[in-house]
């Protein structure tokens, strides 16, 4: 295996990893969340925090190396219009992802306190569900938008 085809196909896996964990935690959280049941909700978001830092938090860290490694064995520049755009998308959906992370942990605890206390949700709970979900559209658009950069590579002056 060339080292090119090596640094593509981990590039592509990790771009599998981000899309594919990200729409698998959003699926599960928003089932969770719809059963209104706090103890369905504090195990399921006990589960997507560990695979948010297990399997996203991993492929965020590798992506942007093995994207630059791809790059530099391509014989791409980094200033190329698509790469660019492709890169300022990377970082808008971190802008979001970081929060996101930040309140899958609240709701988590929130969730955990209304179950052990045989309370209903707190109304903070939702206030939170709603950035959750708000914040979720942004992130995987632009993660769309990434992924068809990286396979159409469309002449993009800047």
């Amino acid at each position: 295996m060339e080292l090119v085809d090596l640094y593509k196909w981990l590039h592509v896996i990790g771009a599998c990893v981000l899309l594919g964990t990200g729409a698998g935690i959003a699926f599960f959280m928003l089932m969770a969340h719809l059963t209104r049941d706090a103890k369905i909700i504090a195990h399921t978001a006990s589960i997507v925090v560990f695979a948010d830092w297990l399997f996203t938090a991993s492929a965020v860290v590798l992506q942007p190396i093995t994207g630059v490694l791809l790059a530099r064995e391509i014989g791409w520049s980094l200033t190329e219009g698509w790469l660019l755009l492709s890169i300022g998308l990377y970082i808008f959906t971190g802008a979001f992802w970081l929060p996101v992370v930040w309140i899958q942990l609240k709701m988590r605890d929130l969730a955990r306190q209304a179950d052990a206390q045989q309370t209903a949700l707190p109304p903070r709970y939702f206030k939170l569900f709603g950035i959750w979900f708000a914040c979720g559209i942004p992130a995987f658009l632009a993660v769309l938008a990434i992924l068809w950069l990286m396979l159409v590579k469309p002449e993009i002056g800047f």
